[in-house]
């Protein structure tokens, strides 16, 4: 069941849709058609100085190439000089690109955009609700049982892992420097990757202005973090976090704790939510948000019921540690809820006021 709750493989389908960058980082003008079109360094209609001649990270990561078929979304493609592997990353450009937009980084759950787990594949949020607003939406693929940190080690099934570096070295100069944005950022993530996205703002101050969490874990310093850790990376992902993190006990399970480093989210625009892990309006037989049929809703209530009652408890440590230090954040503890789609999307929109605040719409 948790497997099913979790499920790998490769992502279902491209993102619809691409914009054409002029050399200015600002769209200037569309390529319509039927069909995806690539552009690559020796393409005529794009060449690599449409993407700010050829914006490159300081430690050599670059984009490659793109894809797109229409005036909002496209997909990179960035090959990461930490990992040595090239990974896509799927944007959707703001309602208006005449002047220069924020960013927000939109993070899927533990498989990294790699599978079904996705925002475009269970919701409406990135066409639908952020479809008219004035942000770039950049979703990275890639990453799946990383918690998209940094290992101290590689590992014999997941690999590589630098993506602490990746999100805050290497993927950032390049968005803005293709996309032509005014450097403003925020950050959101679900489950997994919502002890992420406070581990990311932590490590780069300045780099993102607010940060919203759904269904995340905060701690992983603890007996009871490093279990929900384990269980993530270990059992489902089959991976093993002595590569990861080590031993239990070693420096970087502390240093990657946001509970034990909270006091560095200070001066950020913070939104954090859970449920309790009872069923909620989200979780009914065949419902818009459930995993269909008997056995999925089953799965959904008692593997997806358990995964959010002890997210539920490390999001309250999480509030208690930052009201121990005069830290701001606006929550919403539901009174019931699974840890499912249904309930992230209603909190992204939520949340959207506290994101929108940090990116200055």
């Amino acid at each position: 069941m948790i497997r099913r709750y979790f499920r790998r493989g490769a992502r279902g389908r491209f993102s619809r849709g691409a914009a054409v960058l002029a050399a200015t980082g600002i769209l200037a003008g569309v390529l319509s058609g039927v069909g995806a079109t690539t552009a690559t360094a020796d393409d005529p209609i794009m060449t690599s100085k449409a993407l700010l001649a050829d914006p490159t990270s300081p430690d050599g990561s670059h984009i490659t190439r793109a894809t797109y078929t229409d005036n909002r979304s496209i997909r990179l493609y960035v090959y990461s000089a930490a990992m040595k592997q090239t990974y896509p990353v799927d944007v959707q450009r703001p309602a208006d690109a005449s002047v220069p937009r924020p960013t927000l980084y939109l993070l899927n759950g533990a498989g990294g955009g790699e599978d079904t787990a996705t925002w475009d594949h269970n919701t409406n949020i990135v066409s639908g609700f952020l479809g008219n607003k004035n942000v770039n939406v950049v979703q990275p693929i890639g990453g799946a049982w990383s918690y998209y940190t940094d290992w101290i080690k590689p590992d014999p099934r997941l690999g590589v892992n630098k993506w602490k570096t990746y999100f805050t070295e290497e993927l950032p100069p390049l968005i803005d420097a293709a996309l032509g944005t005014n450097h403003v950022n925020a950050i959101a993530g679900l489950s997994t990757s919502g002890t992420s996205v406070f581990n990311l703002a932590i490590t780069k101050p300045g780099l993102y202005k607010s940060v919203a969490a759904y269904s995340g874990c905060a701690q992983t310093a603890d007996p009871v973090g490093r279990e929900f850790v384990k269980l993530t990376v270990d059992v489902w992902g089959g991976g093993n976090v002595l590569n990861m993190y080590g031993p239990d006990g070693a420096p970087a399970w502390t240093a990657n704790d946001p509970v034990v480093n909270a006091d560095r989210l200070r001066g950020l625009n913070l939104y954090i939510s859970s449920g309790n892990g009872l069923p909620g309006q989200y979780d009914t037989l065949n419902g818009k948000y459930a995993l269909p049929g008997a056995y999925g809703l089953a799965n959904q209530l008692i593997i997806g019921g358990a995964i959010e009652a002890g997210v539920n408890y490390c999001t309250h440590n999480l509030q208690h540690k930052l009201d121990s230090l005069g830290i701001p954040a606006t929550y919403n503890f539901q009174p019931a809820g699974t840890h499912s789609w249904g309930y992230w999307r209603e909190n992204f929109v939520r949340s959207w006021p506290v994101l929108a605040r940090g990116l200055g719409i």
